[in-house]
């Protein structure tokens, strides 16, 4: 039915910042979780296709589950039986690939028309480190009338086509408008080159976003051309679908390499000081200085503002929650071009994620540091990486000049407790702060944070506390009397 192919993994890059030492390197960066030898944490399901209790899912679609860090394919993929569906108790028959750390349930026929399916990741499926699933994963959608026929389009890129001064260690990023099979984005259908000569790098696929890993910096002022096949040998949708024409785009690089590591680009998302895709609550009085939108729910999931709708139709709202000139937008706000900006914005946030979860550790020393129990530490500029959990149960210092960059990959959950601070010293800016989790983020009540928040489930920010940066989640974003205030550009 649909097609099956397997995708390299990400290899490492960067140059190795010690924590007491800054040393010179270069390269691209991996989205490849480092697995400590003493991983015990269990692996879980973060993402699935279709979503639990989706409808009108076409008849042609696989299903997909995508977990929080890299499993061992053998326990996932035919003819293992962790991953199944279900019609009414009757299994579907099927093909079950692993790529990345997506699973992808390939059916061998369409699906029934407008009937219920179950699909089970079973605790039979173990990650690199052989620890199982907790819980089995249990999710059901229903089907539509019909099969997917529509070719899917690439969104947006990053870099932009003709964009230039682009970072010699920056990797290239390709955003679709509907989740892909994973199986399909790989180095022969994402591929990048200059004058015509084919650039070595690695592939990978996350959300609806695929990244290009060069292995080695780009070369200076020079032009790049990045592309995306269709056809046969192109990436396709979870129904099969390949892209109507190739998707081909071009940009060229800077004069030297960026020392350290280079900032998460943002893009759009960067005109949101908080930025959810199914809701954003608030407890009153919170105080909010930049926009606060969601997409693509609509504006009933934005609670607790008591905001005032302006225009007709409708462009934005205001609150008294919100420091004017900011305003609250929402996917339903069809006044000006309210909607299609916020979906180039979530876009955007999805693919700043991807950035950061591409990134690699800059040495071992910013590698699981402190077992993932951050405890009175000052932390200089790199990559740092934990395939854990984090908690900050103390005041965390952040230590570094106005130009350097902090990247935290976090591949569980990150909690801060109450009462404590990040506190940033020797002019460090929270607009160079980066927060990449994959479980839920819980900051403590009467906590004050810094940086940006890239989760791809919740934000929850406790009563009283507050935080210079930004709260850009997958799902949503709970705040509690909390002041948020966006970086300066």
């Amino acid at each position: 039915m649909n097609r099956t192919e397997k995708m390299t993994k990400p290899l490492a890059w960067f140059a190795a910042l010690l924590l007491t030492a800054f040393v010179a390197g270069c390269g691209g960066s991996s989205s490849t979780p480092i697995v400590s030898a003493g991983d015990t944490v269990a692996p879980t399901v973060t993402t699935t296709a279709p979503s639990n209790t989706a409808t009108g899912v076409a008849l042609n679609a696989n299903v997909t589950a995508t977990f929080s860090e890299l499993m061992n394919a053998a326990t996932i993929s035919s003819p293992s039986a962790t991953f199944t569906l279900a019609q009414s108790g009757t299994p579907v028959t099927g093909v079950v690939t692993y790529s990345g750390m997506t699973a992808v349930f390939n059916p061998t026929g369409n699906l029934t028309a407008t009937v219920p399916y179950t699909a089970t990741v079973s605790t039979g499926a173990k990650d690199v480190a052989g620890n199982a699933l907790a819980t089995a994963k249990v999710w059901s959608f229903t089907t539509g009338a019909a099969a997917d026929v529509v070719a899917p389009t690439v969104s947006s890129t990053v870099p932009a086509d003709t964009d230039t001064g682009i970072a010699l260690n920056a990797n290239i990023i390709a955003s679709f408008n509907e989740l892909m099979d994973a199986t399909t984005v790989t180095d022969l259908s994402f591929t990048l080159a200059q004058s015509g000569t084919p650039v070595t790098g690695v592939v990978s696929y996350l959300g609806t976003n695929a990244t290009f890993n060069p292995a080695s910096d780009l070369a200076a002022s020079s032009v790049y051309t990045a592309t995306v096949l269709s056809g046969a040998s192109g990436v396709a949708d979870l129904a099969g679908n390949t892209l109507a024409v190739d998707k081909i785009w071009s940009f060229t690089t800077g004069a030297a390499a960026v020392a350290g590591a280079a900032p998460v680009v943002l893009g759009t998302a960067v005109n949101y000081a908080i930025l959810a895709k199914t809701g954003v609550d608030t407890i009153p009085t919170s105080v909010v200085t930049g926009n606060v939108g969601v997409s693509p729910n609509v504006a009933s999931s934005l609670t607790g503002w008591s905001q005032s709708d302006i225009g007709a139709p409708i462009t934005h709202s205001t609150s008294t929650q919100v420091v004017a000139p900011f305003q609250l937008h929402a996917a339903d706000y069809t006044g000006g071009t309210t909607s299609a900006d916020l979906t180039t914005a979530v876009l955007n946030m999805e693919s700043a994620y991807t950035d950061a979860a591409g990134r690699t550790a800059t040495s071992a020393a910013t590698t699981n540091v402190g077992s993932g129990t951050l405890t009175g530490l000052t932390l200089v500029p790199g990559v740092y990486e934990w395939g854990t959990a984090v908690t900050i149960p103390t005041n965390l210092t952040l230590n570094g000049s106005a130009t350097d960059v902090w990247i935290f990959k976090v591949a569980g959950t990150l909690d801060m407790t109450s009462s404590m601070n990040v506190i940033l010293t020797g002019g460090a800016l929270p607009k160079n702060i980066f927060w990449q989790v994959a479980g839920a983020v819980t900051i403590g009540a009467s906590t004050h944070f810094e940086g940006v928040i890239l989760s791809q489930t919740s934000i929850t920010m406790g009563n009283l506390s507050s935080i210079n940066g930004r709260l850009l989640s997958q799902t949503a974003v709970n705040i509690s009397a909390t002041t948020v205030t966006q970086p300066a550009p």
